[in-house]
């Protein structure tokens, strides 16, 4: 601090030392002096994130991009990614898994069935293999599909197997006679999204032909066709259906969402509040609310009965993949950020971020007892995190 004018303290001006004014030299090595990029490390190191997962998998040599749990199995899990691979493998036992043998591309997706016996896994080599939990061993194989498959479902009551594939088609086949059903042709794009009504009574597919089409699972007729003003104008990406079976709600690359009655086929509402791609869309167990995530980095909680949102929940990067925990509140969200999100429903705050991956997220699931949740990743690996708080 510079002197005031009038201060005591006399002004010696430059100070210099002579030689004399040594007391010891030292020699020191050039490596011994800090250099500025190895400061830089010691400080990112020191900032490193903790891992707060509690199980760590690593059987994966490559990116992971789908996990799903066993619905009657509190522990078990499966997981499929670029290496070509799917593992199924066991929560706290790091010592046991399996692998899942067959793909000649990346698995893209896997399925329970609803009562856990069967396990449907479906790459990118247009296979889809189906899987017996109780042996661990291949069941049945169906080929077909003429481009990578995106996703997989299972009947709710059966073991009916339905993959939505790039070649524009929808296969279905029967997994316990191991025989193939039905194809249902008419998109005119990789489609994308779709799965059973929760009473198994209609198919509903999305495409990136900006379309929803509207099946019979038993005749294999359209019944509708879901398509321009006041549709999307943009591909679908996800699609999810309400517990009645009334109401299917779609999500696009435009950033609209919009809800369709099954029956009619008519758009009934539209919810607009994102500004870039929408990831995922889930509907509450317990409440008649959605949940959108997109790519401008928000998670949107909507009331539908209103058609208007709740609450907006901010993120520092894209939403890529949400669920609900259970019938509880709380909403989990996986992030392009690497980081896992709990979210509180009613008041959109943030309550835990669980840290541990380097890369994003590509898929989330609850473990069958709701006391884990299991997230994958671009990094190569899978974790687990405690979340029995939030039941």
């Amino acid at each position: 601090m510079n002197n005031a004018p009038g201060d005591d303290e006399e002004d010696h001006g430059e100070i210099f030392i002579d030689e004399s004014d040594i007391i010891h030299e030292f020699t020191i090595d050039d490596e011994d002096l800090p250099d500025a990029d190895d400061e830089s490390g010691l400080d990112a190191e020191d900032a490193e994130e903790p891992d707060d997962s509690m199980h760590l998998f690593t059987g994966h040599t490559g990116e992971l991009y789908t996990v799903a749990c066993s619905p009657t199995d509190a522990t078990l899990v499966a997981t499929g990614g670029g290496d070509d691979k799917g593992f199924l493998w066991k929560i706290g036992q790091g010592d046991w898994a399996l692998e899942l043998e067959g793909h000649k591309d990346s698995v893209s997706t896997l399925a329970f069935s609803t009562d856990g016996q069967l396990l449907a896994s479906g790459s990118f080599d247009g296979l889809v293999q189906v899987w017996d939990i109780s042996s661990g061993s291949l069941k049945c194989m169906f080929e077909g599909p003429g481009g990578g498959i995106e996703w997989v479902r299972w009947h709710p009551r059966g073991h009916l197997v339905l993959a939505g594939s790039e070649d524009s088609n929808v296969w279905m086949w029967n997994a316990d006679k191991s025989t193939y059903l039905n194809m249902f042709s008419g998109h005119g794009g990789s489609v994308t999204c779709g799965d059973f009504t929760p009473d198994g009574k209609t198919i509903c597919t999305g495409s990136d032909d900006a379309s929803l089409r509207i099946w019979n699972p038993r005749s294999g007729d359209n019944i509708h066709v879901v398509r321009g003003h006041p549709y999307h104008t943009e591909g679908l990406t996800c699609l999810t259906m309400s517990s009645d079976s009334t109401l299917a709600i779609t999500g696009s690359k435009d950033s609209s969402v919009h809800m369709v009655n099954i029956a009619t086929g008519k758009v009934v509402s539209s919810l607009i509040a994102h500004s870039d791609s929408i990831e995922c869309i889930g509907l509450s167990p317990s409440s008649p609310w959605a949940a959108t995530g997109g790519m401008d980095q928000k998670l949107i909680i909507w009331d539908l009965q209103h058609s208007s949102p709740r609450s907006t929940c901010d993120h520092q990067e894209g939403v890529a993949c949400l669920t609900w925990l259970g019938a509880s509140k709380y909403i989990a969200t996986g992030c392009v950020d690497g980081k896992v999100r709990v979210w509180d429903s009613l008041s959109g705050d943030c309550l835990r971020t669980f840290s541990g991956h380097s890369d994003a997220i590509q898929s989330l699931a609850v473990s069958g007892s709701g006391e884990f949740l299991i997230s994958v990743s671009l990094d190569g690996t899978a974790r687990v995190f405690e979340i029995a708080e939030f039941r």
